[in-house]
């Protein structure tokens, strides 16, 4: 049995299963062109909704308590997904239609619109003691790969600069693993105070940058308390960190690198990072 499954979920009908063959069907235009994340990011902001892919992520997020407003099923999900459903409307679809409506292959069969909410404040997030800053990180595979290192290694949660990439976007989430939706997040409230903002909440913010006077991150981790409560800045791949936020932190950090190679992918460096700094001592909770 799948983790998560109830054991007596086979003995009801799944409701309002809705066959479709058309891929002009309005009823299907939540899930059109999911490759195009500029139709996205519109589409999805108007109407307060994200995508979910696949049958892991889509019950991580429906156990989280994310309402489910459809789903588009190829035949063979509809049985593994039928506890999880709800009331909410069941379109199947063959895997030909699905992919006429999304764009591409979709390999997993199973697609969900669910709607969004806002669960955390930055105010929120300011509670607790190891946290990951992001800054002008605008691609969506990067900020779900480092929600799912922070959740993984055990960080608190991730706080966002207004214009890094959508969590809740497809690619995102799916690089997640779905850990957006167990890990506390969410946007900063002003970038250009967010440094002092931390400090004055008692985190030591830490910039991982290639400064020439940056510390070796296994020296500055030596010497970390374990109550000691830490945001480590997170900057775009090519330019890094901004100058601002590099001048502002408590200390700046690098990985040392060999061969000519002057850094990680982001994501990488987060994963390096939230091991070498992660915390000691039991997580501040806070409900996703």
């Amino acid at each position: 049995m799948r983790r998560g499954r109830l054991p007596w979920a086979r003995l009801f009908a799944m409701p309002d299963v809705i066959d479709l063959d058309d891929p002009s069907d309005a009823r299907l235009t939540d899930y059109v062109a999911l490759r195009d994340s500029s139709l996205r990011k519109h589409l999805e902001a108007e109407r307060g909704l994200f995508i979910a892919e696949g049958e892991k992520v889509i019950r991580r997020a429906i156990e989280a308590g994310y309402r489910p407003r459809s789903f588009m099923l190829a035949p063979r999900w509809l049985d593994s997904l039928r506890d999880v459903v709800g009331d909410a409307p069941v379109y199947r679809v063959s895997e030909a239609t699905a992919e006429a409506v999304s764009g591409f292959h979709v390999h997993r069969g199973a697609l969900a619109s669910l709607y969004r909410e806002t669960r955390h404040t930055m105010a929120d997030l300011l509670a607790m003691r190891r946290l990951m800053v992001c800054e002008e990180i605008v691609d969506h595979t990067n900020v779900g790969a480092i929600l799912r290192n922070a959740a993984g290694l055990g960080w608190d949660g991730v706080l966002l600069a207004p214009r890094c990439a959508d969590p809740l976007y497809r690619r995102a989430i799916k690089t997640s693993m779905g850990a957006v939706f167990s890990l506390p997040w969410a946007r900063l409230d002003d970038w250009r105070t967010a440094v002092p903002t931390l400090q004055r909440a008692g985190f030591t913010v830490v910039a991982l940058a290639l400064r020439d006077d940056a510390v070796d991150l296994a020296d500055f981790a030596a010497r970390v308390e374990p109550a000691q409560r830490l945001a480590v800045l997170l900057g775009t791949e090519g330019a890094g960190l901004s100058t601002r936020w590099i001048d502002q932190a408590d200390v700046a950090v690098r990985i040392p690198m060999r061969d000519g190679i002057d850094s990680l992918n982001v994501a990488a460096a987060s994963a390096i990072a939230g091991y070498a700094l992660g915390r000691p001592t039991a997580p501040a909770t806070l409900a996703p």
